[in-house]
């Protein structure tokens, strides 16, 4: 191999077909089998998931693409971060140090907008990419676990609560919600990405029009958010919410994914969630 022949560019200066074939070819073997068309590819990863072309670079070899590392930048939870979405090299250029170069524009990029972390999520099990983000400096620092309620239909009926008004909510009272309560939220969780998001639909428990529930879930059973005060805690707002999101949509599974929460984890498994076996690290950089 002629390293001379690798080029670095970045992707807001090359055809968008180029960025995609990297992509595909750097997850053609990767622990989760990974096929979109191109219109998904573009449409998810820089729409919800925040990436952009502007801050996102690849590698080619001989004007062939062989890598890419995906970029998006934001306050998270009052930080300014930039996070990488995807960082991906194809089988036969690995080990040629294209991924170590890739991370070194992801964080010049960073640093050049001020940004005061770098943050990813990698799949627990991936032994090969966690050891090359600690070399890198990395730290894990949250476990984000997956719950599945395969028969929603089995969930329990919820207590009669006379002064909670139960009703479905538009996305700006859901935002004022969501923000009140102060705990770690996933990128994917987090209300930027529900934003940008399609067929998320949100529910508010009311009590003298204080809202002091809040289940934001999709049309297919994804639910991204579920929070109650905790002062209203253990009268069957939580199940009401989801029982109210079942009956809506006829709901044939649930999931979730949420990141070191014991309590909302214990709730889930009373109701009959059970964790996946698909995991995943959150793990960030300071700069």
């Amino acid at each position: 191999m002629e390293k001379e022949l690798i080029k670095y560019h970045r992707c807001a200066e090359v055809d968008i077909d180029l960025v995609f074939s990297a992509f595909s070819k750097g997850f053609s073997d990767y622990i989760i089998k990974i096929e979109m068309p191109k219109e998904t590819f573009i449409k998810n990863f820089f729409g919800p998931e925040g990436n952009s072309l502007e801050h996102s670079f690849m590698a080619t070899y001989d004007g062939e693409p062989i890598g890419v590392i995906l970029g998006g930048i934001k306050h998270y939870e009052g930080i300014k971060t930039m996070r990488c979405g995807a960082l991906a090299v194809s089988p036969d250029f690995r080990g040629e140090g294209v991924s170590k170069r890739l991370f070194e524009l992801h964080k010049e990029e960073a640093l050049k907008h001020n940004c005061k972390q770098l943050f990813l999520e990698v799949i627990v099990g991936n032994d090969r990419a966690i050891n090359f983000y600690k070399r890198l400096g990395y730290e894990k620092i949250y476990n984000l676990s997956v719950f599945s309620l395969s028969d929603p239909s089995q969930l329990p009926e919820a207590k009669i609560l006379e002064n909670v008004d139960f009703k479905k909510t538009s996305f700006i009272d859901y935002e004022k919600a969501a923000v009140n309560w102060d705990y770690h939220i996933n990128w994917q969780n987090d209300v930027d990405y529900i934003r940008l998001a399609e067929n998320y639909h949100f529910y508010g428990a009311y009590v003298k029009n204080a809202i002091v529930g809040c289940l934001c879930v999709s049309g297919t059973g994804r639910i991204s958010f579920l929070m109650v005060d905790k002062d209203h805690r253990g009268y069957g707002i939580g199940i009401a919410l989801l029982n109210q999101a079942k009956a809506d949509f006829d709901l044939k599974n649930m999931t979730t994914s949420f990141p070191n929460n014991n309590k909302l984890e214990g709730f889930l498994k009373r109701l009959g969630f059970k964790r996946n076996n698909l995991a995943q690290y959150e793990m960030y950089y300071i700069l």
